[in-house]
């Protein structure tokens, strides 16, 4: 790296900060075996290998006639042979001229190569006619096709949705081994802040950065400790730092991140830890913390909610799912027409809140969700999606193209 990611440098893009901390942190080793029905949002160990071919066997895509299609060449009409049905094949050899009754994910019999639909067939006691022309092979859907014998199906790294556990249920594999769930310690400092429920008094705000933290990490099933609120004592927040980097894979804070701040936390930092205070080229979310304890990886994010949120969703997260071992995120961009004037001043990448949707004319058209200050935390919840505004870009009137990124499952519902 052309720079030291723990000293406190000017100003440096989102980019340069996902750069520094990726290149600074290993994934975790260890791994364990769960079955199917606890493997959900669980990161893959190792790749996983098909043992099987699916379908395991040719087999009819329609309810309907199996034939040898060469009989059709002297004539339409067949005699009716037997039949095949799913779980109950046909034993018995499809000679020319015969066919077997079909349903549907039946194994083809014997000497049969094409299934012609129910619909298009005539039946007469054990005379079966074709009413349309028939293609060799249609509505057959053979071994293999959708997946061979020892083919890779899913790749180490890969954390598990619901689609890839039935991919996995549908080629025998009962058990898989996935990297171990990271344990991710939470700490808020500050004299000001009160837990919801309690009485504030004059100067006084409400702890919310630990509560969607909390549920945003739940979603990729990373084990949290909340060690709540510290107040602002030295002791009691080096005891809180101390316990948390022994117990945790990550430790993240919010508040007191911004540089040339002289408050307790970053003292205990610079004490216990090797920690560089960076001012990232962005809004929200200017200030931000990265750096290593001796145990655990540590990342201090700004304390309004709107800039705590939007610099874990788009650096930290980056830096924790290498951890978990998962394989890095790229999310979705997508060019979109404005419907509203947007503005900006150039100098930061910005990430403005907005709600799109496809128009009546096919267009994907977004609109801000309005005031869009840090403090603003209702701005997300109102969103779908971020208005993205490179770095040097200044506003934009409505009607203009700009680019969006719709939230993914961590911040979507």
């Amino acid at each position: 790296m052309s720079c030291d990611c723990f000293s406190e440098q000017q100003f440096l893009s989102v980019e340069q900060a996902i750069n520094n901390i990726v290149d600074n942190i290993e994934a975790i080793t260890e791994f364990e075996e769960v079955n199917l029905d606890q493997a959900l949002n669980r990161v893959l160990f190792a790749d996983q290998v098909s043992p099987v071919q699916v379908p395991p066997h040719d087999n009819s895509a329609m309810d309907g006639y199996a034939v040898n299609f060469d009989s059709l060449a002297t004539s339409t009409t067949t005699k009716l042979i037997g039949k095949s049905m799913a779980g109950e094949p046909y034993f018995g050899t499809c000679g020319l001229g015969e066919c077997v009754r079909i349903m549907t994910g039946a194994v083809i019999p014997d000497g049969c190569d094409t299934v012609i639909m129910q619909e298009h067939c005539q039946v007469e006691g054990d005379k079966v006619s074709f009413l349309k022309d028939v293609r060799k092979a249609q509505n057959v859907r053979f071994a293999g096709e959708d997946i061979d014998n020892a083919q890779t199906i899913l790749h180490r790294g890969k954390r598990l949705n619901a689609i890839d556990i039935a991919l996995l249920a549908s080629v025998g594999i009962a058990s898989v081994k996935v990297y171990r769930k990271i344990k991710v310690a939470l700490i808020a400092t500050g004299d000001e802040l009160k837990a919801a429920g309690q009485p504030l008094s004059a100067g006084d705000i409400y702890e919310s950065n630990g509560h969607f933290l909390k549920h945003m990490l739940a979603k990729i099933n990373a084990d949290v400790i909340d060690y709540g609120i510290i107040a602002d004592d030295f002791d009691l927040i080096k005891q809180a730092f101390c316990d948390a980097d022994e117990a945790a894979d990550v430790v993240i804070s919010s508040g007191g991140v911004s540089v040339g701040d002289a408050d307790y936390t970053k003292m205990v930092l610079d004490d216990i830890g090797k920690i560089g205070f960076w001012k990232i080229s962005m809004k929200p979310g200017k200030p931000l913390a990265f750096g290593l304890l001796p145990n655990s990886t540590f990342f201090g994010l700004p304390g309004n909610p709107v800039s705590a949120a939007v610099t874990f969703y788009q650096i930290a997260m980056q830096g924790i799912t290498k951890i978990a071992g998962a394989t890095p995120i790229k999310r979705m961009r997508l060019p979109a027409v404005t419907l509203t004037e947007l503005r900006k001043a150039p100098g930061r990448t910005d990430f403005q809140r907005g709600n799109y949707h496809v128009d009546e004319s096919g267009r994907v058209v977004v609109k801000t969700t309005g005031t869009q200050g840090s403090g603003v935390l209702s701005s997300i919840g109102r969103a779908n999606c971020f208005i993205i505004m490179d770095k040097d870009q200044g506003g934009v009137s409505a009607g203009e193209s700009v680019v969006i990124e719709p939230f993914d499952a961590l911040l979507g519902d």
